[in-house]
C-alpha cells in the first residue's frame, strides 16, 4: 500500500481520484496539515504505490474493503474522510458500511448521487458514453496545468504529476480494474440515506464547470445525505489540483463555522476530550496506542509550513438543499 502522512492532530483520511494517487495532492493537503490536522493520504489499490487486488478488482465494494483494512492497520479509530472523484465513492461507502468510525464525510467532485448512478446505468448499455467521458477528464487534467498563467505552479505540479505519467505509460493496463468498477457501480442512493440516518455530517464541495461530474451529483448527494453543497465558482473537475490554496481556505471557513466547532465538542466530549485538548490528548483518543500510522509520521516544524502567499484563485458559495 503507498501512504503518504503529515502532521499532527485529529486524522483526515484523504483518497484521490482515478488515474492520480495521494502524492499528486501534496501542494493542497500541506495548507491542511498547517491548520492542525495529520493528513493521511491513501493510493487505492492499481493506483500509485498500491498493487492490484488478487481477485475482486473489478468491483467498488472490494476496493472499499480494502480501504477499510488499511485504516484499521494503521490505527486510525475515527477519522474525517474525504474523497475527490472515485474516491469520493470510495469513503462515501467506507463511511455508510462503518459510519461510528466516521467524523464527516467531505465529497470533492465526488460520483455519488443520483445524476451520476444515471450515467452510469447508461454507460452500461453504450461503453463508448464512459469512454468519452474518460476523454474529457484526460483533457481537463491536462488544462489542470497552469502553463500560460501560472509558470511556476506549472513545474511544481510537473514534478508531482511525472512518477504517475511514467507509471502508467509502463503499465497501462492497471488502471482496467478501477476502470471497470466504475463501469459495474450500482446506485449509490443507500450510501448516502445511511449517512443521513446515522447522523453523519457531508459536505459535497464541487466545481460549478464540472463537466466530467455535473454539479446536479453534488446536489442530490447532500439532498439525500441531508447535508450540504459548496460550490466553487469557475472550478472544473480538477479545481483542486489547479489552486493548491482554494480547498484549504474553504475547510478553514467550514471548520471555523460555529456549527462546525459544536459538533467538534460533541466529539470530542464523546472521546472523552475536552475542547482545548492538546494534540497528544487527541492522538491518543483517535489512534490506536502504538497505531502504526503515529510511527509513520514524520517528524516536521508545522509552524514552518505556511499558506502560499496568494489568494484562493476560485470564489464558492453554499448551498443547503430543501
Amino acid at each position: 500500500m503507498g501512504v503518504a502522512v503529515c502532521g499532527r492532530g485529529l486524522p483526515i483520511v484523504m483518497v484521490h481520484g482515478y488515474t492520480a494517487e495521494g502524492m499528486l495532492y501534496a501542494q493542497c493537503l500541506s495548507r491542511i496539515v498547517a491548520a492542525g490536522y495529520k493528513v493521511i493520504a491513501i493510493d487505492t489499490a492499481n493506483h500509485g504505490g498500491t498493487q492490484g487486488l488478487p481477485t475482486g478488482g473489478a468491483n467498488f465494494e472490494e476496493y472499499t474493503k480494502l480501504l477499510g483494512r488499511v485504516v484499521d492497520e494503521l490505527g486510525i479509530d475515527k477519522a474525517v474522510f474525504a474523497g475527490h472523484s472515485m474516491g469520493g465513492r470510495l469513503v462515501t461507502e467506507l463511511a455508510a458500511r462503518q459510519p461510528e468510525r466516521a467524523l464527516a464525510v467531505i465529497l470533492l467532485d465526488a460520483i455519488v448521487g443520483e445524476p451520476w448512478d444515471r450515467i452510469v446505468a447508461a454507460s452500461r448499455l453504450n461503453p463508448l458514453l464512459l469512454l468519452g467521458i474518460g476523454g474529457v477528464l484526460l483533457a481537463d487534467s491536462v488544462s489542470t496545468v497552469p502553463f500560460v498563467r501560472d509558470p511556476r505552479q506549472a513545474v511544481k505540479f510537473g514534478r508531482l504529476v511525472a512518477p504517475m505519467i511514467k507509471g502508467h505509460a509502463l503499465n497501462p493496463l492497471h488502471l482496467a480494474g478501477p476502470g471497470v468498477s466504475i463501469l459495474r457501480s450500482r446506485s449509490s442512493k443507500w450510501m448516502l440515506q445511511r449517512l443521513a440516518e446515522r447522523g453523519v455530517p457531508l459536505v459535497a464541495i464541487h466545481g460549478d464547470r464540472d463537466i466530467v461530474v455535473p454539479l446536479a451529483t453534488a446536489r442530490s448527494a447532500a439532498k439525500l445525505a441531508k447535508g450540504m453543497v459548496v460550490v466553487v465558482e469557475g472550478g472544473r473537475h480538477s479545481w483542486l489540483l489547479k489552486d493548491p490554496e482554494t480547498l484549504p481556505a474553504i475547510l478553514r471557513e467550514m471548520f471555523d463555522h460555529p456549527a462546525s466547532l459544536e459538533a467538534r465538542a460533541r466529539d470530542f466530549a464523546e472521546m472523552g476530550l475536552a475542547p482545548d485538548a492538546t494534540v497528544d490528548e487527541i492522538e491518543a483518543a483517535f489512534y490506536e496506542p502504538d497505531a502504526p500510522i503515529l510511527a509513520l509520521t514524520p517528524e516536521i516544524d508545522v509552524a514552518a509550513i505556511r499558506p502560499g502567499p496568494r489568494r484562493p484563485r476560485y470564489r464558492w458559495h453554499v448551498e443547503v438543499p430543501r
